[in-house]
């Protein structure tokens, strides 16, 4: 466990967390946390004097979708207690210059942080545009989309492409089967393509970006046995050894 003011990052073997934990009193110390009105909630990287690196709680910010980890939003209350904000994904890292806890103007990473909710909802409501025979080309998209280059890192993007990409690929790679059970599709969508549900092996939620190796397209009913079935998490890691043999690792 990496351990900062700012942020934790806790790899368990079913629920790989990275915590982060904003507040008012960060501002003393050279940090500027803030919710802008698009949604994006901006906040600091740890480092309270000189330029800030991307290591550390940095780095697990930056790379946890990457990684299938759960970023969880904290805030620290005037009573010293933590209020559980929800689940956020990193869309991207700004590196612009700021004061630190000294007042000296330094480089700063400030992460753009969206809520989970919203990139779900989303990409859900969007009309797939793929079959089968481009899955070359949808699995280069889906990687490109989460290992950006360290310039690209720098940059907000777009977090709902990024998230587009991946189902995409993983919906495709099902050809229309549940990767699961193994049966069909129950029914198709409205705009024809056999309906399956994203499912993000490593994480508390599912949605966001992630790597194709974390994400198994399911039926409805093989998504809420994980979910809330009384072998959930023993059928997970029984999809996890899947996935290694999906994606060519096993």
């Amino acid at each position: 466990m990496a351990v900062s003011n700012k942020a934790a990052s806790l790899r368990q073997a079913d629920h790989p967390l990275v915590i982060v934990i904003t507040g008012d009193a960060g501002e003393q110390h050279g940090y500027a946390d803030t919710l802008r009105p698009d949604g994006v909630f901006e906040y600091f990287g740890e480092g309270q004097v000189g330029d800030m690196r991307m290591a550390a709680g940095n780095l697990a910010v930056e790379s946890h979708s990457r990684n299938g980890e759960s970023l969880l939003l904290f805030r620290k209350m005037g009573d010293a207690t933590l209020r559980f904000e929800g689940e956020w994904v990193c869309q991207g890292v700004q590196e612009r210059q700021a004061p630190d806890r000294e007042g000296h103007l330094r480089r700063a990473y400030v992460f753009e942080l969206r809520p989970l909710e919203a990139i779900e909802a989303v990409v859900e409501t969007t009309t797939t545009s793929w079959t089968a025979n481009d899955l070359p080309t949808l699995r280069a998209k889906a990687l490109a989309a989460i290992s950006p280059t360290p310039t690209a890192r720098m940059t907000s993007g777009s977090i709902f492409d990024r998230s587009r990409a991946i189902r995409d690929y993983v919906l495709g790679r099902a050809k229309g089967n549940c990767e699961g059970c193994e049966q069909h599709a129950p029914f198709r969508r409205s705009d024809g393509a056999p309906y399956l549900e994203a499912h993000h092996v490593r994480r508390l939620s599912d949605g966001g970006p992630d790597h194709p190796a974390y994400v198994i397209g399911l039926c409805p009913n093989c998504h809420r046995r994980v979910h809330a079935g009384q072998d959930g998490t023993e059928y997970n890691r029984t999809l996890q050894v899947k996935l290694l043999t999906l994606e060519g690792v096993g």
